[in-house]
């Protein structure tokens, strides 16, 4: 075995250790939660614009990117677009050394606010990026980004909006099945599940009706898809707990 198979294998048994550690896993979730309630993932940008999100399930995200080369990153949720700047950025990379050189990452929000469109539209990463406002889980939305997917080879597939567990199933049915083989729906925010109803307090969302929970229901009648347990084992500290779904058939 040459040093990188060494490196690579002691990696993965590490990791393993890890998903078997409980009192790791509890005091990375009790972390989680402290953060949520004082709002860190506010508090970073991406190539200057704000970007919602933990930065430990970003190292996740640049990691899936590279590895998938997809020449279409679908995003349901685009507020400061942050997390489009970054999709875009990495996908610049991948086309420098060798990936696809015209993918593209497309954007929907409902109310996608004007400065922020004027924001991403003048970024240097906006040639790569796309967008659609309307409700993602409207007809008419989801056949707009069926055609923008027509003929793409490998496509990946972030949910990041309204995180109820009739809105995130609506869009599991409507965008997983756009997702190719080997590559992931990512559904953000399923720890909505592991912590107390007062996080989200003024929030739609709550234990019982969450990302986690429309997960679970789409995973019974989906077997196409599975839970990428390597992902949360590797990061502990992660938004998406059970939520980084690979396509595996």
């Amino acid at each position: 075995m040459n040093p990188i198979q060494q490196f690579e294998q002691e990696k993965q048994e590490r990791i393993a250790t890890l998903g078997q550690d409980a009192a790791f896993r509890e005091l990375s979730r009790d972390w989680l939660e402290c953060s949520m309630r004082k709002q860190y993932v506010y508090n970073f940008n991406w190539m200057g614009r704000p970007i919602i999100q933990n930065p430990i399930d970003i190292v996740a995200m640049q990691e899936i990117i590279w590895s998938v080369q997809p020449d279409l990153i679908i995003e349901t949720g685009i507020a400061h677009g942050g997390s489009l700047i970054f999709s875009a950025s990495m996908l610049e990379l991948n086309a420098a050394c060798g990936g696809p050189l015209d993918a593209e990452v497309l954007g929907v929000d409902i109310d996608i606010r004007q400065h922020n469109r004027e924001a991403i539209e003048a970024h240097p990463m906006s040639r790569r990026i796309s967008m659609i406002q309307g409700s993602s889980i409207a007809p008419e939305i989801i056949s707009m980004v069926k055609a923008k997917a027509s003929g793409k080879e490998r496509v990946l597939v972030c949910l990041d909006s309204n995180h109820t567990h009739k809105h995130v199933l609506a869009e599991l049915e409507g965008y997983a099945p756009l997702v190719s083989v080997d590559s992931y729906c990512v559904v953000f925010d399923t720890f909505v599940e592991d912590v107390p109803p007062d996080v989200f307090a003024d929030r739609p969302w709550s234990p019982g009706d969450n990302p986690k929970t429309a997960v679970r229901e789409y995973l019974r009648f989906h077997p196409e898809f599975e839970i990428d347990k390597t992902v949360q084992n590797k990061l502990l500290i992660t938004v998406a707990p059970d939520g980084y779904l690979k396509r595996v058939r």
